[in-house]
Parts: structure tokens; sequence; C-alpha cells
């Protein structure tokens, strides 16, 4: 495993029971137009085989196009994916894609990424649990947040991105967890802010635990909250559709209020397989407040795109 390059692809040697996946989000300049894109590698015995999966955040409408598995390539020392026609890097992407129900072409060019810090303690957002070689599912922030230039022609319609904001981050490993709560968002009224939330149920040598990683970034620094640098989850509830979410570390407070709304239905992995259906959203709305705890307010904003899944049964374990 490349710990130090997580975003490059992880699984060269992996046979079977194996997964990676990059997710793509982009919001366009109005945020009247929000899709993601997941290309990705699924290597099982059954089932092998290569992917993208097409989310139109706006509408609900899914997409899962298979490839056969060695129409996926990649550079070893960069992000630089191809799944059958279509490109993936983390500077642009070129789409294309020709099935019956969706068929998208075009290029999307991406510029001011802003790359996760990394340190020998810390190569990664899993801080010093990007050394475990057991772990589950791994996770890497590829850009926090950038600006997108192009447009895409989706079933015969031009969807403008230009000065639109994208986001990009990957998982790998053999399964996503149990149930978790994944939240994001860059897309504030503060140019370069960005927000990021996961909360896991994570096996550990036979048992488990609570996981947690999140980050606030803005004005080039990230404000971070993880189990590995001793923050402190706090409540986390559903009131209706609103879930929210308190957590603090020495310095800082961070508090979030979402409220879900439309979600669509993507395939996740399990021991490898591209078998588990999940519901994500990419257009709720969040309203989120950084603070220290002295009670002075560094961020506090509010966003109508934000990403958005929950597995409901993380509410047995908190």
């Amino acid at each position: 495993m490349n710990i130090f390059k997580p975003e490059v692809f992880q699984g060269i040697n992996k046979k079977k029971d194996y997964f990676e996946g990059w997710y793509y989000k982009h919001v366009s300049a109005a945020q009247d137009q929000v899709y993601a894109f997941i290309p990705g590698i699924s290597l099982t015995v059954n089932d092998p085989h290569s992917f993208i999966q097409v989310i139109n955040g706006l509408s609900g409408e899914t997409h899962y196009v298979a490839y056969d598995k060695d129409q996926f390539t990649w550079e070893k020392n960069k992000l630089h994916i191809r799944v059958g026609d279509s490109l993936f890097t983390e500077d642009f992407i070129e789409l294309d894609i020709n099935e019956p129900t969706i068929k998208i072409k075009g290029t999307l060019t991406y510029q001011g990424l802003s790359k996760y810090t990394k340190t020998v303690l810390s190569p990664g957002i899993m801080g010093w649990y990007s050394y475990m070689p057991f772990m589950e599912c791994y996770h890497g922030i590829v850009s926090a947040n950038h600006f997108i230039d192009g447009s895409l022609n989706i079933n015969s319609k031009t969807v403008d991105f230009s000065r639109g904001k994208g986001y990009i981050e990957k998982d790998w490993g053999t399964s996503f967890p149990e149930c978790w709560i994944w939240l994001q968002s860059n897309s504030f009224q503060k140019p370069d802010a960005s927000l990021f939330v996961s909360i896991a149920k994570i096996p550990w040598l036979g048992k488990f635990f609570m996981g947690f990683i999140a980050f606030v970034y803005l004005d080039g620094r990230y404000y971070k909250f993880a189990t590995y640098n001793n923050s402190r989850l706090g409540e986390v509830k559903m009131h209706g559709p609103f879930l929210e979410i308190e957590m603090e570390n020495k310095k800082y407070k961070l508090s979030t209020r979402v409220n879900t709304k439309n979600s669509g239905e993507l395939i996740a992995p399990e021991r490898g397989n591209m078998s588990r259906r999940i519901k994500e959203s990419i257009d709720s709305e969040v309203e989120v407040t950084l603070s220290d705890k002295k009670g002075n307010v560094i961020f506090k904003d509010e966003s109508k795109r934000a990403g958005l899944e929950i597995i409901d049964r993380i509410f047995d374990y908190l």
C-alpha cells in the first residue's frame, strides 16, 4: 500500500475480496446542477469488474455502469485511472459513457486543488490508522475544495460546470463498515471553505469501536477532529429529517445540523462484491458552526448541496 499517496491505486497486488473507488463531486456555479461520478474496481472470485457510478444529485437518479476488469487501468505514481473510455485524474476528468440509459461525454478540468496535509504520524485523513494493515476500509482525501471549468453533454443536454465547485475523495479495502454517517460540502458562501464528517462502526481486533474523522477547511488550514487526535464525539441525533452532530478537540468545537433531502440508490462493497444497496443525497442542506472553546465563532455558514449518507443502524451504537 502506498501510504503517502492514498490518491493512487492501492490494489496492485489484490486478487479477491477487494474494492477501490474514487468519488468526484461537481456543483455548478449556480448550484442548479449537482453530479457525482464514482469510478472503481471490484475484485472478487465470482464477478470481478470495474465500474462507474453516476449520481444526479437533484433528481436522485443513479446509474451503475459495469465494465470488464481489464478495462480498468492505472498509473503507479499518480492518480490516473481509466475505466472503459473514461479517464479520471486529480486535474481533470474525460467522460465517455455510452449506455442505453445514460450517455455522457465531455471534459472537466480542476484548478486550485486543496490537498490534505500529510506528516509521518498522519499520512492522510486516517492519521496513524493508515499504517494498520488489517483495517476493513481505508479513506483518503484527494482535494477538499477546487474550482471547475468545462461542461458535459448528459443525455443530449449540455450541463455547464464552469466556475463551479469540486471535491474528490476515495475508499479502498474489503468492505464498507456495517454502519456509518458521511457528510460533505464545499458549496458555502465562503469560496474556500469545506466540511467533511465521517462516523463509523470500526472492527478492531475481534471487537469494534465507534470511530470518527472530520475537518473544516478554511483559509488554507484544516481544523481536524478525529478519534486518533483525542477529539471527543458529542451528541449525534435525528429529529425527523434533521441530523445534528457535535464534536470537539482541545481548542475547537464543531456543530452541524443537516436537513436531509433527495436520496439516490448507490451500490456499495461487501467483501469486495458490489452488492450492497445504500442511499445517498447530494442536495441536503447543512448548517455548520466552528468556534473556539471561549465561544468565539470562527466560521458559520450553510450549504444546500451537501452530500449525506446515513445507515440507520449506527444510532444503535452511539
